[in-house]
């Protein structure tokens, strides 16, 4: 298990949520945007995550942990030894997508963080505006207008902004436990 390993998944968190807010801050500057060098008027771009791969860390419960995972689950007797309380199912308890997980053979795998697929452009039609005097009015009189909303955008801005700082959060926690854990054993050395 890697001692960073905290740092290095919310670090990801961190550059992948300043990624949409740079998107989404385009999206805010283009919309009114009627002209692309595509043609038409400007598409709203969104961000893709997806968990990121690579071997998880394994991780041993102690023998007496996975004995009570095994009883709280109903799967056996807590008497029962480690090896045992393993034949119950590796998924009977486990977290969610990319976050730790841990089974009942008391295997814990740590997840990877996050990473950006790509940036994709929203399939939704452009507004219509009726705008007869604009240069890019069709024969109607209507306007082809970006497929962005502002407001939704400035939800975009704020749920990205709060990841970010939950990130940050994570990142002072693991630090401060780091720098708690490096006094300990300062101490420790001291007798």
């Amino acid at each position: 298990m890697k001692v960073f390993n905290s740092i290095e998944i919310s670090a990801s968190g961190l550059s992948a949520e300043r990624l949409r807010m740079d998107v989404t801050a385009n999206n805010i500057a283009n919309v009114e945007t009627t002209r692309t060098p595509d043609g038409g008027p400007y598409r709203r771009q969104m961000v893709v995550f997806e968990p990121r791969g690579g071997e998880a860390a394994p991780f041993q419960l102690p023998t007496a942990l996975r004995g009570f995972l095994a009883d709280a689950s109903g799967a056996g007797d807590s008497s029962d030894s480690g090896d045992q309380a393993a034949d119950f199912g590796p998924d009977a308890v486990s977290g969610f997508g990319a976050g730790p997980s841990l089974d009942l053979g008391g295997n814990f795998s740590q997840g990877q963080g996050v990473r950006v697929v790509g940036v994709v452009s929203d399939p939704s039609p452009p507004r219509m505006v009726y705008e007869p005097g604009h240069p890019d009015a069709d024969a109607n009189g209507y306007v082809a207008m970006p497929n962005v909303s502002t407001v939704n955008e400035m939800v975009d801005i704020m749920s990205a902004q709060r990841a970010y700082e939950a990130n940050v959060a994570a990142i002072d926690s693991a630090k401060s436990m780091f720098q708690q854990a490096i006094s300990i054993v300062g101490q420790s050395t001291a007798y």
